[in-house]
């Protein structure tokens, strides 16, 4: 099983190897990933900040694709306060944004932002939503945080540096055998795809040790990450759900996949313990697990 540690392609429907031109990435400057992180930092907690002062007392909520898929003022609020910051701070800087924030940018770097990840945990006052910031430079993640917005707890991580929380070092979960393994996942807002996702589980949970549906991709992938789960996965996520998530993951010494050889991506994304992925994401994909939003 290939363990990729690269970032999530976000054009899952036009994978990299399938254009025959061949990209030479450019060199970039060994400092940038740790100045992108410092700065993605300060993004994460400051749009806790405006989260939190925004409060509940007027959620203004109303629904985008699906009734249950919700937005709030409290969304845009932090989204337009993220755009408004890079576009002060790094102004040639591509933004990629939930909420529909996006500015096409010259420097190589993009934003991809989500502004409330756990938007329907927030809603009912359940303590699990983040604002997830990853930085990406020519296509490929450099740095990462993930600030849960309800805790203020921090996730951080960039390209070669490691993965922390706060000060503290981040190595992923300890040994553990398949039939021991708790398992995070999510699952989507159209009802036809969520009963394709609920016979999967269903077909996993004799197989592990338990699962657990917390809400939030971002916090889900940072839970790996720390050890409190031994691994995550879900179908149809989009580029700012698992961005930042995969890459703090992946720096704390998890594996990731999209299975069958393939990167995490909108299609699919897992992270396991390094130790439990190749049994893992086999079965995953036995179950077809990848294929339940085609």
């Amino acid at each position: 099983m290939v363990r990729f540690v690269a970032a999530p392609y976000p054009d899952a429907a036009s994978p990299p190897w399938c254009d025959r031109r061949v990209t030479i990435p450019r060199p970039i400057d060994p400092n940038l990933p740790g100045e992108l992180e410092r700065f993605a930092v300060e993004l994460a907690q400051g749009a806790s900040a405006v989260v939190a002062a925004h409060g509940r007392g007027s959620l203004a909520v109303s629904s985008k694709s699906t009734v249950t898929d919700l937005v709030t003022a409290a969304d845009r609020a932090s989204e337009l306060w993220l755009a408004e910051r890079i576009a002060a701070q790094r102004p040639t800087d591509a933004i990629l944004g939930e909420e529909g924030a996006g500015s096409s940018g010259t420097s190589g770097v993009r934003w991809l932002l989500d502004p409330i990840d756990g938007t329907v945990n927030y809603v009912l006052g359940l303590p699990q939503y983040a604002v997830s910031v990853a930085a990406e430079v020519d296509g490929h993640v450099q740095a990462a945080a993930v600030c849960n917005a309800a805790s203020g707890e921090l996730f951080r991580a960039h390209a070669g540096g490691g993965a922390y929380v706060g000060s503290a070092r981040l190595r992923g979960p300890r040994l553990v055998e398949l039939s021991r393994a708790v398992v995070g996942t999510g699952f989507s807002y159209d009802a036809g795809q969520r009963a394709r996702q609920g016979a999967v589980v269903s077909a996993l949970l004799p197989r592990v040790g338990d699962i657990r549906r917390l809400g939030s991709a971002s916090l889900d992938l940072c839970a790996v990450a720390a050890g409190r789960l031994d691994a995550y996965f879900e179908a149809g996520l989009q580029p700012w759900d698992y961005a930042a998530g995969v890459l703090i993951a992946t720096e704390a010494g998890c594996a990731a996949s999209g299975l069958g050889q393939r990167p995490p991506s909108a299609q699919f994304t897992a992270v396991a313990a390094a130790s439990l992925s190749a049994d893992l994401f086999g079965l995953l994909e036995e179950l077809g697990a990848d294929t339940v939003s085609s």
